[in-house]
């Protein structure tokens, strides 16, 4: 199953940033750059540093320019979280190159590489609200609510991988055909966002 390998290695990245825990800490990719799994851990690490920036943008007492330096960093992680599904689409782009797609095929409203994208930050929720949940220091009714949140983010794993594993499955067959869309963000391009464009005059 393509999906349980993802998650495998989504949960490789995790536990690798947090043996450090450091935003700042540079990345180790142990999968050969040719390989999906390069990029699926890539995909992951960026997601799990964004993660831990989003935490930390909200400390209430975070210096106002520190705060907007990081915001700097949300946007530039939120650009590169995008080339990686971009990246993500291709691959799957190039292996179903060959299928010849029924009259009857339809389209999926979001394309593998999102789904992927959705599974990266549920390993996220998951590894976290686990941490949550099994806090020494936290109230028992503390991690009570959040082993009932870890339960039901358990179960919408099965979900997500199950569904996953079905629109590979249709793709394959011919019975669903996938495109990959750029994204096209306006708010980071120079020449689409008003507030850029006018202060380059």
């Amino acid at each position: 199953m393509f999906s349980k390998l993802a998650y495998t290695v989504f949960e490789q990245s995790i536990q690798d940033y947090h043996l450090f825990d450091n935003v700042d800490q540079p990345i180790n990719n142990p999968y050969p750059k040719d390989k999906i799994e390069h990029l699926l851990y890539l995909k992951n690490w960026i997601d799990t540093v964004q993660w831990h920036f989003e935490d930390i943008i909200r400390d209430p007492n975070i210096d106002p320019v520190a705060a907007l330096t990081l915001k700097r960093k949300i946007d530039a992680s939120n650009q590169e979280r995008t080339d990686m599904v971009e990246y993500i689409d291709g691959y799957f782009l190039q292996k179903y190159a060959h299928v010849v797609v029924k009259e009857n095929a339809k389209i999926n409203s979001e394309s593998p590489a999102w789904a992927f994208d959705r599974l990266s930050i549920l390993a996220l929720k998951i590894h976290h609200m686990n941490e949550e949940a099994n806090r020494n220091e936290a109230s028992q009714d503390h991690r009570d609510n959040c082993q009932a949140k870890l339960n039901v983010l358990l179960e919408q794993r099965t979900d997500l991988t199950t569904a996953i594993e079905d629109l590979l499955r249709d793709i394959e067959n011919g019975d669903k055909y996938m495109k990959a869309y750029k994204q096209m963000k306006m708010y980071n391009d120079d020449d689409l966002n008003p507030v850029l464009y006018q202060n380059k005059k």
